[in-house]
């Protein structure tokens, strides 16, 4: 008898289970109408069409668009929408300095406020950002797994530092390779040799990292290195080349002069942050051999125009920070002349700049940069940067920074026209009046 029952058990398991695979899983729609669409890359807006969304892509991009009785229709009248857009250089677990994480609050604390801080990304309009080093990797793995609410996520994992390099956040001290702490808690890794920069370099990748970054020369927030130095030889830099390329992605500079930048290149780097103090042979050596250049102008032009202002900084650091501020400005016209592939990406954390990351998007304005060069740099530039991680890419089956089929649904309707203005990216509380990310509905004020 019991038999016979666990047969009839299983067999009705079996029915239900064919059943449920029967019925077709209900698309959810969202259709904008009458909408001026900023597709990532063309300079004129397409006038007055509808897009369509199914699920988490963009299917229909057009005027005429069938969908069933369940869609939500969002009447556009007129508005403009945008592709979700792209932080290039964030820092999500640091705050108020590279040291709070280390001195003040453990972990768990720092995880807390890097996800506030992502939260605060989406509000403006971020649908992904790419984390320039950091201890962000398992975040990002909730987030790409559906168990935290977030943008995107392009994580660096630890940055790539020599001993007295611009991630050498150890005190005067600490002796020659403890670096246990340092290392324990992701925020990065200080590698003296080709091993050590090997190793380093896998564990990112193992742990998910999406591109590598690495320390080449000199910073301005920082004890340890003049901003004149060259960090990491050449060999450990073609070392960390040769995994990230093992594993189909690339590696990421901070440099800011011509040796630090030009040895980068020559290792195989692929994208340049900061670069402020080079000069024009550089620009076009990146421009010849298709070398990004990820753009902080906030912390160049404004920032450091006072860094008097900044009660973190040490004396050298204010010296370097006027010293930054000063190349900068001729770097970003060299840049403009050369049409360099460019990205923006803010390097601008905790409380009182969190809410204000489109502002570096609005500065490069200051610099001659046109509104539609511009809004290029924060969707399809960004996009065409993110995709060089290949295979370590976990949103690879969509496109990013784009209006188009086959994109994913990351959009952004505006009560207004960032073509003609560029500033109105700055009122988001107001203008932004509909953020979708992958297909779900952050904002609504509609």
């Amino acid at each position: 008898m019991m038999k016979v029952v666990k047969t009839l058990a299983i067999t009705l398991a079996i029915l239900i289970s064919q059943q449920s695979f029967a019925v077709e899983k209900e698309t959810k729609q969202i259709l904008f109408k009458d909408v001026n669409v900023f597709d990532g890359t063309n300079e004129k807006l397409l006038q007055g069409i509808n897009v369509l969304i199914e699920d988490n892509m963009i299917t229909a991009v057009g005027q005429e668009t069938d969908v069933s009785k369940d869609a939500l229709i969002i009447n556009g009248n007129g508005m403009t929408l945008i592709p979700g857009l792209i932080d290039m250089h964030a820092h999500f677990c640091i705050q108020e300095g590279m040291l709070v994480g280390r001195d003040d609050y453990d972990q768990m604390a720092m995880g807390a406020r890097a996800h506030k801080s992502m939260m605060q990304y989406l509000d403006q309009g971020f649908t992904t950002a790419r984390d320039a080093g950091c201890n962000i990797l398992g975040i990002a793995k909730a987030i790409n797994n559906g168990l935290l609410e977030g943008p995107r996520l392009f994580p660096s994992g630890g940055f790539l530092s020599q001993t007295g390099g611009h991630a050498d956040t150890g005190s005067f001290n600490d002796i020659p390779g403890r670096v246990d702490d340092l290392e324990r808690h992701g925020f990065g890794y200080i590698v003296d040799g080709v091993t050590e920069s090997r190793r380093a370099a896998r564990q990112n990748l193992r742990a998910g990292a999406t591109q590598i970054k690495i320390m080449a020369g000199g910073g301005v927030a920082s004890e340890f290195d003049p901003i004149h130095m060259t960090q990491l030889s050449l060999d450990e830099m073609k070392t960390i080349v040769e995994v990230a390329e093992d594993y189909g992605t690339y590696v990421m500079a901070h440099a800011y002069h011509d040796r630090s930048v030009n040895r980068a290149i020559d290792a195989g780097v692929k994208v340049i942050e900061h670069n402020f103090l080079v000069s024009e042979d550089t620009i076009k050596r990146m421009k010849e051999e298709g070398v990004a250049l990820s753009a902080q102008a906030v912390m160049s032009l404004e920032a450091f125009a006072e860094p008097e202002k900044i009660t973190f900084f040490s004396p050298m650091q204010k010296a370097k920070a006027a010293l930054v501020n000063k190349g900068a400005k001729q770097m970003f016209g060299w840049a403009r002349e050369q049409q360099l592939l460019i990205v923006t990406g803010g390097d601008m954390f905790g409380p009182s700049y969190n809410t204000r990351q489109a502002d570096n998007m609005v500065w490069m304005s200051k610099v001659g940069f046109t509104p539609y060069e511009i809004m290029k740099m924060g969707t399809s530039n960004a996009a065409e940067v993110l995709s060089w991680s290949g295979e370590m890419n976990p949103y690879k089956y969509g496109k990013l920074g784009v209006i188009e089929p086959g994109a994913y649904a990351d959009v952004v309707l505006i009560d207004g026209n960032p073509l003609q203005d560029i500033t109105i990216l700055n009122d988001y509380k107001d203008k932004f009046k509909v953020i979708i990310k992958d297909g779900s509905i952050h904002k609504n004020s509609l």
